[in-house]
């Protein structure tokens, strides 16, 4: 069965031009040109993956990705014309896979769709349970949900993947370019300030929950997630 995408586009041009060059790849597509036409096809069409510009009628691509994070963790790939290092940031820390800047290549493109689907199948397809649990802790990455001290603890998908990546290697340093590449799995052209950023929320989440592990930064070079004791 062929894979689904659907593409978020209003401008007519763009959204058949990426239509021709998908279906040519066999991928099945449907198009939606404003928000609220995006959300009603993304949950009766049930995608694999999602093409979403952020200048819309109707509602903009960040709320429209702010929808589709509430009920689902289908990759998402924004494309949009807004190249600003901040608005990738605002991207990635609400839950997007890739940003794709136009004007862009269409090779570029299929690119990034092939690499995000290919990552996303293997996580489906990883064997064994992915839950990690410390004292207090509880990281949930089959149900996306995070327990600390017995409460469950709303927490964006990215956020939640970063810390489940640190604390699989207990006590490992990463640096932060290692983080955006195994994390979000593709190069991110511009600072790294989005882990930064990720890792300030995660510490406002889990501050003084526990002594025997915490988020350590290692000046001038990464992060780890370091464990004293169980």
């Amino acid at each position: 069965m062929a894979q689904k995408i659907l593409i978020v586009e209003d401008d007519s041009n763009i959204a058949q031009l990426l239509h021709l060059y998908l279906e040519k790849e066999g991928y099945d597509i449907q198009i939606a040109p404003d928000g609220g036409k995006a959300v009603e096809l993304f949950r009766s069409f049930g995608p694999d993956l999602v093409l979403l510009d952020i200048m819309l009628p109707v509602m903009d691509g960040w709320s429209v990705l702010k929808k589709i994070r509430a009920e689902s963790k289908t990759p998402v790939i924004m494309l949009t014309a807004k190249g600003e290092t901040s608005d990738k940031v605002t991207g990635l820390e609400e839950g997007a896979d890739d940003y794709i800047v136009k004007p862009f290549e269409t090779k570029e493109v299929l690119a990034r769709i092939h690499a995000v689907l290919r990552r996303t199948v293997g996580e489906e397809d990883a064997a064994g349970e992915k839950k990690l649990s410390f004292d207090k802790l509880t990281i949930n990455l089959d149900a996306y949900e995070l327990l600390v001290d017995g409460k469950r603890v709303d927490t964006p998908p990215k956020e939640l993947e970063l810390l489940y990546h640190l604390a699989s290697s207990p006590n490992r340093v990463f640096t932060r370019n290692q983080l955006l590449d195994e994390v979000w799995g593709f190069d991110y052209f511009g600072d790294s300030r989005t882990v930064d950023v990720h890792i300030k929320r995660l510490r406002e989440k889990l501050e003084n929950v526990s002594d025997k592990w915490s988020l350590k930064t290692v000046w001038g070079v990464g992060y780890k997630f370091e464990v004293t004791g169980q």
